[in-house]
């Protein structure tokens, strides 16, 4: 059977073998376990597929929607079709070794695809200067926790000799003192002392949302994107409506439908209840360190977590917390190993000096005005029992 993809033209590769490759792909539709064995071949304009998959995946009606196949063969191909894209050739044979890389500068990050294993370094130089314009000679390549630099003197080593592994997310600087390639040897100069890198806090807005905004900054590596609070919001009612058992209203303190409905919300503000789902769905520890009892609560910490990533909490208000060396044009560190203590201790360090000079806010005694009926209130705890009785959510501390 053939399923056909308007709008897409795919061209036949010569070098195209049998395939076994596994990928988990979710979609807004459908989500589950991808299993192709056997030829996936190409035909003109359409896809002929193995039966174990038109089997499983085809819906209710005996076809497949378009976004349900495109988006499982973006996650196997590691190649995103576009609408009316043309001549677009796939070698099948290196699909098993298909790396998901993500390229990241001090200006941004980058989705970088179609390297493998076998892939050279040469290779790995080009695509960062097509994606960054840092041009190949003068590139610094890091990568892992924390970042170590790669050996790129060898342009025709291959990546599989590189600790580099899919999902990895590539740290790019430009070496601007970098000297050209030379045909003698340059005299060594003694090493200069460099600035030590510093923990340190990354304010986000006080918008509702800090939470939500704080906690993609960090998985992301530094990426600062308001426009991600609705998707993760949206992520988090979807998991807890999914596992009504799990998020009982006991544990949330309203209906399970009732949360669901008042956390996709924008003036709702996340908790540890948030953060615990989040650790969850990213797969990594999250540390709040809270200012006003120099506390650190460690979400996921019995999960078997590498990754750790550090936020501080005022009372009522989120940041994250990044590592950067002052001066430096390179992108902070927000990603950690859950090895790492000293990180912790840094952190607490950080909490203390904000508890010593008071800031934080005392949820217990701080003066609260409702700005819909202009109630004067004291702490959360009466906060609370006024949102409940009246439905009104939107407080401020006087």
């Amino acid at each position: 059977m053939v399923v056909s993809i308007r709008g897409f033209t795919l061209q036949e590769d010569s070098g195209m073998t049998p395939c076994r490759c596994k990928v988990t792909f979710y979609t807004s539709a459908s989500g589950g376990c991808l299993l192709l064995r056997g030829r996936v071949s190409v035909n003109g304009s359409s896809i002929v597929l193995p039966r174990r998959f038109r089997k499983r995946y085809y819906n209710g009606t005996g076809s497949m929607t378009s976004e349900i196949l495109m988006r499982g063969l973006w996650h196997l191909l590691g190649t995103q079709l576009l609408p009316g894209e043309a001549n677009v050739a796939y070698r099948y044979r290196s699909i098993r070794r298909m790396l998901r890389l993500r390229c990241k500068t001090k200006n941004g990050s980058h989705i970088m695809q179609g390297l493998t294993h076998q892939s050279c370094v040469q290779e790995l130089k080009r695509k960062v200067e097509e994606l960054t314009g840092i041009p190949c000679d003068v590139q610094k390549i890091m990568v892992g926790y924390p970042p170590s630099s790669l050996d790129l003197r060898n342009g025709d080593a291959h990546l599989k000799d590189y600790p580099i592994k899919s999902g990895d997310t590539l740290i790019v600087e430009e070496e601007k003192n970098k000297p050209k390639s030379q045909a003698h040897p340059a005299v060594t100069k003694a090493p200069c002392l460099e600035a030590s890198p510093m923990l340190a806090r990354r304010v986000v807005p006080a918008d509702n949302s800090c939470l939500f905004t704080s906690v993609y900054y960090v998985v992301e590596g530094g990426v600062y994107d308001t426009a991600c609070v609705p998707e993760m919001r949206g992520l988090i009612a979807q998991i807890v409506s999914s596992d009504p058992a799990a998020y009982s209203e006991a544990v949330l303190g309203k209906s399970n439908e009732e949360y669901c409905s008042w956390i996709k919300r924008d003036d709702t503000w996340g908790g540890a209840i948030e953060v615990s789902i989040l650790s969850k769905f990213y797969q990594c520890e999250i540390c709040v360190v809270d200012t006003q009892t120099v506390r650190v609560d460690r979400f996921g910490e019995d999960a078997g977590y590498h990754k750790r990533v550090l936020l501080i909490y005022d009372g009522i208000h989120y940041d994250p917390l990044q590592k950067q060396t002052l001066g430096s044009d390179a992108p902070p560190q927000t990603i950690f190993s859950t090895t790492d203590d000293v990180i912790l201790a840094q952190a607490l360090e950080l909490a203390d000096e904000a508890r010593r000079k008071r800031q934080f806010t005392d949820v217990n005694r701080f003066a609260l005005r409702c700005m819909v009926c202009q109630t004067g209130l004291v702490g959360q705890k009466e906060a609370r029992e006024h949102a409940k009785e009246t439905g009104h959510t939107n407080f401020g501390e006087v």
